[in-house]
């Protein structure tokens, strides 16, 4: 497979949209790509978040805190999924500071080899550092369209929208087309 060892990152927490992550789960595995789910461990060697729509379960090992450079540049590709996934990880202790997500996703857009992805509301993690999507291209779910243009974005009303490193969504529903463009983009390299 030519996609063999390449490794995808999806940050995740709860109320995640179980038929997006699932469907990531057997999609890039496919490929023979490694996927990696990652989350804030707050100290613990492991959690369990819970899905939006069926409470389905999903327990997490690893974590983007304290990933050297090194590692980042390991990865292929780094999704930021729908659901409320975004919201909760933009929680931050210090409110004088971005959340610790947001600040490892400025690491990844600093990355111009490794493709972003963030699809419907995965646009809230990017609202606390705005300068990662001024000026470019985006597409986000029809509730958050006031706020990429808020954040400087040019919104294009379409179901997946690429630009270089950059490639957006509409919804969790769009997740087939987020996954294929990712794929065909590792697979042209």
């Amino acid at each position: 497979m030519k996609l063999q060892g390449q490794k995808v990152g999806v940050l995740i927490e709860s109320d995640f949209y179980e038929d997006e992550i699932f469907y990531y789960k057997h999609r890039f595995v496919e490929e023979g790509m490694e996927l990696h789910f990652l989350t804030r461990l707050w100290g613990q060697p492991s959690l369990t978040f819970l899905g939006h729509e069926y409470r389905a379960p999903l327990t997490v090992h690893e974590t983007f805190e304290g990933m050297s450079d090194e590692e980042l540049r390991s990865y292929a590709a780094i999704i930021v999924p729908s659901g409320i996934v975004s919201d909760r990880l933009r929680y931050t202790e210090d409110p004088e500071k971005i959340p610790p997500a947001t600040t490892f996703l400025k690491r990844a857009f600093a990355e111009p080899g490794l493709i972003k992805g963030i699809i419907c509301h995965g646009m809230w993690l990017v609202a606390p550092a705005p300068e990662l999507v001024r000026g470019r291209p985006v597409t986000v779910h029809n509730n958050l369209i006031s706020d990429a243009k808020n954040m400087g974005a040019l919104y294009t009303n379409q179901d997946l929208v690429i630009d270089g490193d950059l490639t957006t969504a509409r919804t969790g529903g769009h997740c087939h087309l987020l996954a294929r463009s990712i794929i065909d983009q590792l697979a042209a390299r």
